[in-house]
Protein backbone atom coordinates (compact mmCIF):
# COMPACT_ATOMS: atom_id res chain seq x y z
CA UNK A 1 0.00 0.00 0.00
CA UNK A 2 1.13 3.64 -0.28
CA UNK A 3 -0.40 7.22 1.47
CA UNK A 4 -0.27 10.38 0.17
CA UNK A 5 -1.57 13.49 1.26
CA UNK A 6 -4.55 15.59 -0.70
CA UNK A 7 -5.91 18.50 0.70
CA UNK A 8 -4.79 18.13 4.00
CA UNK A 9 -6.19 14.23 4.32
CA UNK A 10 -4.34 11.14 4.33
CA UNK A 11 -5.28 9.08 1.19
CA UNK A 12 -4.13 5.38 1.14
CA UNK A 13 -3.73 3.18 -1.51
CA UNK A 14 -3.94 -0.82 -1.89
CA UNK A 15 -1.68 -1.61 -4.68
CA UNK A 16 -1.69 -4.90 -7.34
CA UNK A 17 1.23 -5.56 -9.25
CA UNK A 18 0.16 -8.24 -12.19
CA UNK A 19 3.58 -7.90 -13.71
CA UNK A 20 1.74 -7.90 -17.15
CA UNK A 21 2.28 -11.68 -17.65
CA UNK A 22 0.05 -14.22 -18.82
CA UNK A 23 -0.28 -16.15 -16.24
CA UNK A 24 -1.95 -13.42 -14.81
CA UNK A 25 -4.66 -12.85 -17.21
CA UNK A 26 -7.15 -15.33 -15.84
CA UNK A 27 -7.25 -13.83 -12.61
CA UNK A 28 -7.15 -9.90 -13.56
CA UNK A 29 -10.85 -9.48 -14.01
CA UNK A 30 -11.09 -9.48 -10.45
CA UNK A 31 -8.68 -7.15 -9.83
CA UNK A 32 -10.66 -4.93 -12.70
CA UNK A 33 -14.21 -4.87 -10.78
CA UNK A 34 -12.89 -3.02 -7.81
CA UNK A 35 -10.41 -1.04 -9.19
CA UNK A 36 -10.24 2.88 -9.26
CA UNK A 37 -7.04 3.68 -10.85
CA UNK A 38 -4.37 1.97 -13.06
CA UNK A 39 -1.02 2.02 -14.05
CA UNK A 40 0.20 0.63 -17.15
CA UNK A 41 4.01 0.60 -17.22
CA UNK A 42 6.10 -0.73 -19.94
CA UNK A 43 10.17 -0.47 -20.20
CA UNK A 44 11.41 1.96 -22.47
CA UNK A 45 13.99 -0.39 -23.74
CA UNK A 46 11.97 -3.26 -24.98
CA UNK A 47 9.30 -2.35 -27.75
CA UNK A 48 7.26 -5.49 -26.97
CA UNK A 49 6.39 -4.45 -23.27
CA UNK A 50 4.86 -1.51 -25.07
CA UNK A 51 2.95 -3.29 -27.48
CA UNK A 52 1.08 -4.61 -25.12
CA UNK A 53 0.08 -1.82 -23.15
CA UNK A 54 -2.98 -1.31 -25.72
CA UNK A 55 -4.42 -4.76 -25.32
CA UNK A 56 -4.47 -4.43 -21.22
CA UNK A 57 -6.12 -0.90 -21.70
CA UNK A 58 -8.79 -2.80 -23.82
CA UNK A 59 -9.07 -5.08 -20.77
CA UNK A 60 -9.77 -2.00 -18.46
CA UNK A 61 -11.64 -0.28 -20.38
CA UNK A 62 -13.70 -3.55 -21.16
CA UNK A 63 -13.92 -5.01 -17.56
CA UNK A 64 -13.19 -1.68 -15.23
CA UNK A 65 -15.59 0.60 -13.58
CA UNK A 66 -15.68 3.33 -16.73
CA UNK A 67 -14.92 6.11 -14.17
CA UNK A 68 -11.02 4.71 -13.43
CA UNK A 69 -8.06 6.75 -13.77
CA UNK A 70 -5.34 4.84 -16.01
CA UNK A 71 -1.75 6.28 -16.45
CA UNK A 72 0.55 4.91 -18.93
CA UNK A 73 3.98 4.61 -17.60
CA UNK A 74 7.34 4.01 -19.59
CA UNK A 75 10.15 2.71 -17.16
CA UNK A 76 13.35 2.49 -17.01
CA UNK A 77 13.79 6.38 -18.31
CA UNK A 78 17.79 5.74 -16.60
CA UNK A 79 18.48 3.38 -19.49
CA UNK A 80 18.15 6.32 -21.89
CA UNK A 81 20.84 5.10 -24.04
CA UNK A 82 18.87 2.23 -25.03
CA UNK A 83 15.43 3.48 -25.65
CA UNK A 84 13.39 1.60 -28.16
CA UNK A 85 9.57 3.56 -27.33
CA UNK A 86 10.18 7.01 -27.89
CA UNK A 87 8.64 9.52 -25.45
CA UNK A 88 6.67 11.27 -28.38
CA UNK A 89 5.13 8.14 -29.47
CA UNK A 90 3.80 6.85 -26.24
CA UNK A 91 2.44 10.68 -25.22
CA UNK A 92 0.73 10.68 -28.42
CA UNK A 93 -1.02 7.62 -27.17
CA UNK A 94 -1.91 8.57 -23.69
CA UNK A 95 -3.46 11.93 -25.36
CA UNK A 96 -5.52 10.10 -28.30
CA UNK A 97 -6.69 7.22 -25.12
CA UNK A 98 -7.78 9.98 -22.77
CA UNK A 99 -5.03 8.76 -19.97
CA UNK A 100 -2.06 10.52 -18.66
CA UNK A 101 1.88 9.78 -19.17
CA UNK A 102 4.82 9.75 -17.09
CA UNK A 103 8.29 8.38 -17.84
CA UNK A 104 9.74 6.87 -14.22
CA UNK A 105 13.05 4.95 -13.25
CA UNK A 106 12.40 2.28 -10.51
CA UNK A 107 16.44 1.90 -10.37
CA UNK A 108 16.76 5.78 -9.42
CA UNK A 109 13.00 6.56 -8.55
CA UNK A 110 13.17 9.65 -10.70
CA UNK A 111 9.22 10.56 -11.03
CA UNK A 112 8.08 7.32 -9.34
CA UNK A 113 6.24 9.18 -6.45
CA UNK A 114 5.34 11.82 -9.24
CA UNK A 115 3.03 8.82 -10.92
CA UNK A 116 1.77 7.77 -7.77
CA UNK A 117 0.75 11.25 -6.73
CA UNK A 118 -0.82 12.01 -9.80
CA UNK A 119 -3.15 9.14 -10.26
CA UNK A 120 -3.95 9.16 -6.85
CA UNK A 121 -4.83 13.23 -6.76
CA UNK A 122 -7.00 12.32 -9.51
CA UNK A 123 -8.55 9.58 -7.99
CA UNK A 124 -9.17 11.19 -4.71
CA UNK A 125 -10.93 14.20 -7.05
CA UNK A 126 -13.26 11.63 -8.66
CA UNK A 127 -14.38 10.05 -6.21
CA UNK A 128 -14.79 13.44 -3.70
CA UNK A 129 -16.96 14.65 -6.43
CA UNK A 130 -18.73 11.13 -6.77
CA UNK A 131 -19.79 11.33 -3.46
CA UNK A 132 -20.84 14.82 -3.64
CA UNK A 133 -23.25 14.40 -6.32
CA UNK A 134 -24.56 11.19 -4.67
CA UNK A 135 -25.43 13.29 -2.04
CA UNK A 136 -26.99 16.40 -3.78
CA UNK A 137 -28.59 14.45 -6.52
CA UNK A 138 -27.59 15.25 -9.92
CA UNK A 139 -26.75 18.45 -10.96
CA UNK A 140 -29.68 20.27 -13.86
CA UNK A 141 -29.22 23.19 -15.75
CA UNK A 142 -32.73 24.01 -14.91
CA UNK A 143 -33.06 23.53 -11.53
CA UNK A 144 -37.05 23.03 -10.25
CA UNK A 145 -38.95 26.06 -8.67
CA UNK A 146 -40.46 24.23 -5.54
CA UNK A 147 -43.67 26.57 -4.72
CA UNK A 148 -45.50 26.45 -1.55
CA UNK A 149 -49.01 25.12 -1.37
CA UNK A 150 -51.41 27.71 -1.74
CA UNK A 151 -53.26 29.74 1.06
CA UNK A 152 -57.03 29.09 0.72
CA UNK A 153 -57.88 32.32 3.22
CA UNK A 154 -55.39 34.48 0.74
CA UNK A 155 -57.02 36.90 -1.62
CA UNK A 156 -56.16 38.69 -3.99
CA UNK A 157 -57.16 41.88 -4.41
Amino acid sequence: SRSIQVDKKTIKAQIWDTAGQERYRAITSAYYRGAVGALLVYDISKHNTYENVERWLKELRDHADSNIVISLVGNKSDLRHLRSVPSDEAKSFSEKNGVSFIETSALDSTNVEQAFHTILTEIYRIVSQRQIQDHIGPISPNPPIHLPPTDPDFKSR
